[in-house]
């Protein structure tokens, strides 16, 4: 039997969580990916606790940051809520980690091929059939995964009503080093917040997101950040001052979810599939379940067909499920502009005990993957004999059990 083949359009978290999740799973990969290179901009990423579960049954294992303190405040330094990481660790097992983006994408390519992994390379289209053609010519591939970000010219070819929506919210990243480094922190103020997330090599990964119109752009970043965040309790001044290189994007989503995740032989998977706000950290989160669970269905299904519709029946409610609950994170956090609602925002939040925070977004980090196991095709029909196996309620040689290890 010919070893199957997957494309895989874009190369970033997602795409390469898939192709490592297929590759371990006995199918041949390739990635394409347009830029230059397989890196990533300088900025982090959380990593929860279902996406770490996740990661390790890929067998990738980044340079993550453990989160054990800190808490969430306000500009001037009051405490609104502590984070609780003692309970939360204990409540799902392991605790809140940060990573920088480029230390995640070296280590997803290192679990693959080098003959896997093709940049520079542009892809034109793919056709449901798995006929992908790109800027060297055209491949036909079992399985196409649009990894291909959130502006998916493959999701817009299928679904062509498929639009954008912009969040309410611009957003300002950096990562830089202090001479000490920070604890974990989230500050809130009308209409805006600040992270504050430190990274396992000393260095602090930060954002600041800002409920603005859409489009909005600074001659000096710095300057207009300063205006916004200078009279903010440390180390929110420092770190914007200190950062060599501010990123600033608008926060775009889907608005309105996908009817499906898959069409013939393609799935789509990551932004490209749920486009969310990063109002719960869960965006990268999501892509990595989206490839271990594709990998899992190809790997325990006769056809693509069966296991991409495995695919979509699994992911598309439990993304679209986490996608709507970030939008409602951010009306009542850094979207949030209406002073009495601030007010009354602000005297709950006191007045839970810490044990609370251990607690939300629970149905989103107790998530487990599935296991990957290389696909073995179905044993050939042999005459059953007279006695089943021991622990095994089908015949003996019959193809039809299956023990745990």
């Amino acid at each position: 039997m010919a070893q199957r083949h997957a494309v895989v359009v874009g190369g970033g978290i997602g795409g390469l969580s898939a192709a490592v999740g297929l590759h371990r799973v006995g199918w041949r990969v390739t990635v394409y990916e347009r830029a230059a290179a397989f890196d990533a901009i300088g900025a982090g990423i959380s990593l929860w606790p279902n996406a770490q579960r996740a990661l390790a049954e890929l067998g990738v294992r980044p340079p993550t940051a453990p989160q054990r303190g800190g808490g969430l405040s306000t500009a001037t330094g009051r405490r609104l809520a502590r984070w609780d990481a003692a309970t939360f660790e204990r409540r799902y097992g392991l605790p809140l980690g940060v990573v920088h983006r480029a230390d995640l994408i070296e280590a997803l390519c290192a679990e693959l091929p080098a003959s896997s992994l093709r940049a520079g390379v542009t892809v034109i289209s793919v056709s449901p059939d798995g006929l992908v053609r790109h800027g060297d010519g055209e491949v036909r591939a079992d399985l196409v995964v649009a990894a291909d970000g959130i502006n998916s010219p493959v999701r817009q070819a299928f679904w062509p009503s498929s639009r954008l929506a912009y969040s309410g919210s611009t957003a300002f990243r950096g990562v830089v080093e202090l001479p000490e480094a920070p604890r974990l922190s989230t500050t809130w103020a009308r209409g805006t917040e600040a992270g504050v997330l430190p990274l396992h090599d000393g260095r602090v990964y930060w954002w600041v997101a800002e409920a603005v119109p859409e489009g909005i752009r600074h001659a000096d970043v710095r300057a207009h950040l300063a205006s916004v965040c200078g009279g903010w309790h440390a180390p929110i001044p420092e770190l914007i001052a200190s950062t060599p290189e501010i990123l600033h994007h608008d926060v775009f989503q889907l608005a309105t979810p996908l009817p499906a995740y898959t069409r013939g032989r393609v799935a789509l998977l990551g932004d490209a599939a749920h486009a969310m706000p990063p109002f719960l950290g869960q965006g990268g989160c999501q892509a990595i379940e989206d490839a271990v669970v594709l990998a899992a269905t190809m790997s325990t299904s006769d056809t693509v067909s069966t296991a991409l519709a495995r695919y979509d029946a699994e992911r598309r409610p439990r993304s679209q499920h986490v996608a709507r609950a970030s939008i409602r994170a951010g009306a009542a956090g850094p979207l949030l502009r209406n002073r009495v609602a601030l007010a009354v925002r602000n005297s709950l939040l006191r007045l839970a005990p810490s044990s609370v925070t251990a607690r939300v977004g629970g149905d989103i980090n107790a998530w487990s993957p599935p296991s990957l196991s290389p696909h073995r095709p179905p044993a050939p029909l042999r005459r059953p004999r007279s006695r089943p196996a021991p622990g095994c309620a089908h015949p003996a040689g019959s193809g039809s059990c299956s023990r745990a290890p």
